[in-house]
């Protein structure tokens, strides 16, 4: 749905003023034109209009546009979301926590351009996530787990929340057992969920957002479901819950068409992957990222061939999205022979991976991979995509 609201000219600065123009526009209720007010309005400042609504600007007009007295625009942005809302960001856009790609550099750079950056928690290594939530500074970002993972060393929870994130994402796996933990710290809780029955346990459990993931997307997924049905349904699910949670969309979505898509199926957001994947501050390689910008979405599968060699225990049911290589054309749908091959094979791999040798390494990215070009640094890839959306928007 479309946040646009009319442009209104407001003269003279006065309280008063400001307040009558904006009361009638029905997209913003008055208790939230009184708090925009309230504030000194400035050039390019925003102010929240209150849960729900979209955010406010207020920009000041050029003399050559108005020539009486003070005058000021005020516009709500076709990105605002609840979502936007609900963590103060100026875009609804999230970077997924990408397993060994997304570090602190890459969660910081995605927030300082409006979106919120997650800080990969993967399987658990605490040096790891030290580090980059060191390399994170001051930036305020969140950190995602993968839930089973986590399960095992649950210390790392507490390891991420004492640097205070904005939002922590479980994925895969029953996030009952940390939910309280996560929201008692005051950060948000994120759930990413692959069908009705795990949505409907996440909001159980508290969750402050929710992430439809579907099968298009990089790295691990769960069942069969795509991004543009069960995003809608899961949309539906909150709204019968009489629930105001927001839910994101993930997989799929690499340029401002998704996001737009997207937030017209009900979404208030999205969560991207592989398109942070080649962003300059990533934790990838260049080789990887010139491996993805050469792709397209016929160029990836779904397989377990790199859990099997890298000894990862995934629950049944889950695959994981990476690029096409002759490791996978050997050994996909012979995992069990993989997996009897034993550590010559598994040696190999690792020398791969250090070599960035993508024969057999893997590079982890979904359906989308075919509308990503080159690498560029993160705010430039939001910028990119957010602008865009907004245009596709206002048509």
């Amino acid at each position: 749905m479309k946040t646009n609201v009319p442009i209104i000219s407001v003269k003279y600065l006065r309280t008063a003023a400001l307040r009558s123009a904006i009361d009638p526009v029905p997209s913003i209720r008055r208790a939230a034109a009184r708090n925009c007010a309230a504030a000194a309005p400035g050039t390019g400042e925003y102010f929240n209009s209150g849960t729900g609504f979209p955010r406010i600007y207020v920009h000041r007009f050029t003399p050559n546009c108005c020539r009486i007295g003070e005058a000021f625009v005020l516009f709500a942005s076709a990105l605002s979301t609840a979502f936007t809302a609900l963590l103060d960001v100026e875009h609804p856009v999230v970077s997924a926590p990408m397993a060994d790609a997304a570090g602190g550099y890459l969660a910081a750079a995605v927030s300082a351009a409006g979106g919120l950056g997650l800080i990969g928690g993967a399987y658990g290594d605490e040096g790891w996530l030290r580090r980059e939530f060191d390399r994170a500074g001051d930036a305020r970002v969140g950190c995602g787990f993968i839930t089973w993972a986590l399960a095992e060393q649950p210390a790392l929870l507490d390891v991420a929340l004492s640097y205070r994130p904005a939002a922590v994402m479980l994925s895969f796996g029953d996030p009952a057992p940390f939910a309280a933990a996560v929201r008692d710290s005051g950060a948000r809780l994120i759930c990413q969920v692959q069908d009705l029955g795990q949505a409907d346990r996440a909001l159980g459990c508290g969750a402050d957002v929710l992430v439809a993931q579907g099968i298009e997307a990089g790295g691990h997924g769960f069942g069969c479901r795509t991004t543009m049905t069960l995003v809608p349904e899961i949309v539906d699910l909150v709204a019968a819950r009489d629930s105001t949670v927001p839910v994101l969309a993930a997989g799929g979505i690499a340029d401002g068409r998704g996001l737009a898509a997207a937030l017209m199926l009900g979404a208030s957001g999205v969560l991207c992957g592989s398109l942070f994947y080649t962003a300059a501050e990533a934790l990838t390689t260049p080789a990887a990222r010139e491996t993805v910008a050469a792709a397209t979405g016929d160029s990836t599968c779904r397989t377990g061939v790199y859990d099997v060699i890298r000894g990862y225990r995934w629950p049944a049911g889950h695959t994981m999205s990476v690029l096409r290589n002759a490791f996978t054309d050997r050994w996909h749908g012979a995992e069990a022979d993989l997996a009897a091959a034993g550590d010559p094979v598994a040696a190999q791999y690792r020398q791969a991976v250090a070599e960035a040798d993508y024969r057999t390494a893997n590079v982890t990215v979904g359906q989308a991979a075919g509308l990503i070009g080159p690498s560029a640094p993160a705010g430039d890839i939001m910028a990119g995509l957010t602008a865009e959306a907004a245009r596709l928007l206002a048509r």
